[in-house]
């Protein structure tokens, strides 16, 4: 069998504990394409859903094992070979530690209570960098693709990803959000400018009083500490000079009475050493007492009385306490008041202004028509080039004679989504008339057009690994097998896993992954196990699908041809 040759910028390693109902699971990827199959209820989807979880998509706490406090996924990709993921790492702070540095390891838990956390090279990553990476990644194309397919919004989703255009899309519809903003305020200008004006005048005369008011929050503190001493400075004086009376310059003082204390104890100290103790703490207390009396000395000296400089504190105080009172605030909440004011002035100088909005108007609606111009011709060049290949496709999934075609119809204002309305249409058989896909397709066709619209564009993707989960639904026989190779030669350029009921399909697969369940006797819980399948494993797995529970030995020589047959 012919192995595909990608070695690089694909999944290598999966890990699941806890997970609906995986216990642990540790599966290691190979390039090509993989096939996953089973009996219906094995779990086969929870890979999706388990990988689904660590590239970003919703938690929800019933996916956590029975029993169990936290379910926790991890992810390991090779990024060799992809430059864009590799400069996302970089520049978002994710490079990866090891010797290798083209890796990526995610990791995602979540507990019971809800809690979430993504991790990406073992640094906290939030769930918008998880799927911001997981689009680099991953390109999943789930089973009901062909249902969201019918929407207007996933065909235009569809085209422009087809096209390449996304990041234009993006930047049509910025440019269209800012056009109406500036239209909404424009007509609020207008219906509003007389209002406007008098609140500008408003605020024009609270700058200019509150900034011709200078004050400062520092000053407040400094006027009151200046106000209350000027306004108390004779009571101050005097007790300055009545501690220094009493301290040293009157015919009592004490520090004179304890200099003649100490200076008998010294005398008495040879003929009791027991006075010691006291003669310290005495001649301790006049070092202190002396110390005091130079400052208190100081202190006095400094005070000045003013009347002309307490005079000019109390008018600026009064100054204050006026503007605080007509604003109905606080005097140290008058600076934050001129900033508020301030601000709303610049917004006022703006929006007063009708003539630079209407001419912001005309610049910004411009900026949208030449960005929605350009996405109009992407667009239409991507639409017949879809059309065709999809048609192509048709022809050879049991729709022979069938089109299918892209229509562009022009809006009758522009919008957001650009300057067109975009539908799929198709004629299933030769001759019928082009129609809505969401009119005339029937169960199985729609199946057989979204896988064909799905291979096309998968085509076109970056990500280095495509998952389809049960995508070839309602289909069978001869188009299984088409379906099949197709994606068996999609696999040969890309790293493909596809889960499926048919056999067709599972015998393209390069690698073939059976997926069962069984029961813990011990814990009375249902685990899922998946187990590569060798050569004659595979047969066997392919003849149960083809047979059922009852396999005979010609439906295991059919599985060995089928399988043959895909070498």
């Amino acid at each position: 069998m012919e192995r595909p040759a990608q070695e690089s910028g694909m999944l290598k390693f999966l890990g699941i504990r806890d997970f609906v109902i995986v216990d642990q699971m540790e599966l290691e990827f190979v390039p090509g394409f993989t096939v996953l199959t089973g009996e219906t209820g094995a779990g086969k989807s929870i890979l999706i859903d388990a990988l689904s979880l660590v590239l970003g998509e919703r938690s929800d706490p019933s996916q956590i094992r029975n029993g169990c406090e936290r379910a926790d996924i991890s992810a390991e990709f090779d990024t060799a070979g992809l430059p864009q993921m590799e400069d996302w790492l970089h520049e978002n702070g994710f490079e990866s530690d090891g010797n290798d540095s083209s890796g990526c390891l995610m990791r995602r838990t979540v507990d019971i209570q809800g809690r979430s956390r993504g991790f990406i090279n073992g640094r906290v990553a939030t769930m918008q960098q998880l799927r911001a990476a997981g689009e680099k990644l991953v390109d999943i194309h789930g089973q009901h693709a062909h249902q969201s397919m019918l929407r207007s919004e996933a065909q235009r989703a569809l085209l422009d990803e087809f096209a390449g255009s996304l990041e234009l899309a993006r930047t049509v519809k910025g440019a269209y959000d800012h056009w109406q903003d500036l239209v909404r305020q424009r007509s609020a200008w207008e219906k509003n400018a007389a209002s406007l004006m008098q609140e500008r005048e408003q605020a024009e005369r609270q700058v200019s009083e509150l900034s011709a008011l200078n004050f400062m929050p520092a000053e407040w503190q400094t006027l009151q500490a200046d106000h209350s001493r000027l306004s108390h400075a004779a009571s101050l004086l005097e007790a300055a000079q009545t501690g220094l009376e009493v301290l040293s310059e009157g015919e009592s003082a004490a520090l004179s009475q304890i200099n003649s204390v100490i200076s008998r104890l010294h005398d008495l100290l040879r003929c009791d050493a027991n006075l010691q103790a006291v003669f310290d703490l005495l001649e301790s207390a006049q070092i202190q007492l002396q110390e005091a009396v130079y400052e208190l000395s100081r202190y006095r000296q400094s005070l000045d009385l003013d009347p002309e400089q307490l005079s000019g504190l109390e008018e600026r105080l009064s100054t204050i306490h006026a503007m605080a009172r007509k604003y109905r605030t606080t005097p140290p909440e008058l600076p934050e008041l001129l900033g508020t004011a301030s601000r709303r002035l610049e917004e006022l100088d703006h929006s007063g202004d009708g003539e630079m909005l209407a001419r912001e108007e005309a610049a910004a609606r411009e900026k949208y028509l030449q960005s929605a111009e350009q996405l109009s011709a992407e667009r239409k060049k991507a639409a017949d080039q879809l059309g065709q290949q999809v048609t192509a496709a048709m022809q050879t999934l049991a729709m022979a004679g069938g089109e299918f075609s892209v229509a562009l119809t022009a809006h009758p204002q522009p919008s957001a989504s650009g300057m067109e309305h975009i539908e799929f249409q198709v004629s299933a058989h030769g001759g019928s008339p082009l129609r809505s896909l969401a009119k005339v397709a029937s169960g199985g066709e729609l199946s057989r057009i979204s896988l064909a619209i799905q291979v096309i564009t998968s085509k076109l993707g970056t990500a280095p690994t495509l998952i389809f989960d049960e995508v070839d639904v309602g289909i069978g026989g001869r188009v299984a097998e088409i379906v099949g190779g197709l994606l068996k030669k999609l696999g040969r350029e890309r790293q493909v896993m596809c889960i499926t009921h048919l056999p067709q399909v599972a015998s393209a697969g390069d690698h073939q992954w059976q997926v069962s369940k069984s029961l813990d006797p011990a814990r009375g819980q249902v685990t899922s196990q998946i187990a590569v399948l060798a050569d004659q494993e595979r047969i066997e797995e392919i003849a149960r699908m083809l047979g059922g529970q009852k396999i005979t030995e010609t439906t295991r020589q059919h599985a060995a041809e089928m399988l043959r047959g895909n070498a």
